[in-house]
């Protein structure tokens, strides 16, 4: 029996115990007619599937983003590992939990980070994005640096948002010096500093922090709505001009590129064109990232998803 043993190490045959996350839970019935829990289960180095079988409760889709104490045993079924839990119960108090091996966090300096973005901001010369800039920091600073960007598919982890918005500032700073003649620095890196701002609002979030579920605002509205509006109120407040704060808008209600992927209306300048393919680069890294982290040099992946395609991990 093994204690606390992280996903990424398990292999079928082993028999585990401790605690990990519930990232998700539906209860089930087999072909039977007997009740049983399917679950997610997660720490800071991957996911597993279990079950728990002849399970009615109390344990189920209301504890997603508790943490579960559990004992079982790896198996393999139609090719995936797959943990069948005979003994679970939801933490306790007294427990003692590592929270720091079960929660997945972002791989950089989070103060460093946080500096980095704060420069960027004073480096604007145009004052009305620059103060637009610190009231949104203001309002939305502590949440900025600590939620995942994503759920899942990209930067799912704490200071997730920081990590991803802080490298796509950096890219849009040499793509503005790059573009110049094109480009509006001021506009672009405030755009993109503000883009997903609104996931603090689009998301719910567990105990620790984690994404578990979208908000009834995040499901009906989005997050580029809800930047957008709160940006114009901003900017309404600061006496920003009706057209600077017209063009931020349109960069966050249009970064998601297409309609099909989320946008409310298509880039129609340099700047939000940009913002598209700065987002798009940094998203799709870090799926790379993450994806090449569980693959050995010479293997393909599995098929990802979000990037519809397997990849290859070079020597």
């Amino acid at each position: 029996m093994e204690y606390n043993k992280p996903i990424r190490s398990l292999a079928a045959g082993d028999e585990v115990e401790g605690f990990y996350l519930i990232k998700g839970a539906w209860q089930k019935t087999t072909a039977a007619g007997k009740p049983f829990l399917s679950a997610s289960l997660g720490d800071a180095s991957g996911e597993v599937e279990a079950k728990v079988w002849d399970y009615a409760g109390p344990i189920g889709p209301g504890d997603v983003g508790k943490i579960l104490k559990i004992r079982g045993r790896v198996t393999e079924f139609r090719g995936a590992l797959q943990l069948v839990v005979d003994k679970l119960r939801l933490r306790q108090e007294g427990d003692q939990v590592d929270l720091s091996a079960l929660v997945p966090m972002a791989p950089l300096d989070v103060d460093a980070a946080w500096a980095r973005v704060e420069a960027l901001v004073d480096s604007l010369d145009d004052a009305d994005y620059a103060a637009v800039c610190r009231e949104m920091l203001r309002r939305h600073g502590e949440a900025f640096r600590s939620i995942p960007a994503a759920k899942s598919v990209h930067h799912g982890f704490l200071h997730g948002l920081l990590m991803h918005t802080g490298n796509m500032l950096r890219l849009a700073d040499f793509l503005a010096g790059l573009y110049a003649d094109t480009v509006d620095r001021n506009l672009l890196l405030a755009g993109t500093l503000l883009h997903d701002f609104a996931k603090a609002r689009e998301f719910r979030f567990s105990e620790l922090g984690l994404v578990t579920e979208y908000s009834v605002e995040g499901q009906l509205l989005g997050h580029l709505v809800m930047g957008a509006q709160e940006a114009a109120q901003v900017a309404a407040e600061l006496g920003v001009p009706a057209e600077k704060s017209m063009l931020l808008q349109h960069l966050l209600l249009s970064h998601h590129g297409e309609p099909e992927f989320g946008a409310a209306v298509r880039p129609a300048c340099a700047e939000s064109e940009l913002l598209v393919l700065i987002d798009n680069v940094d998203s799709r890294m870090e799926i790379y990232r993450e994806a090449m982290a569980d693959l050995a040099p010479g293997e393909m992946s599995g098929r990802i998803f979000a990037l519809d395609k397997r990849i290859y991990r070079h020597r």
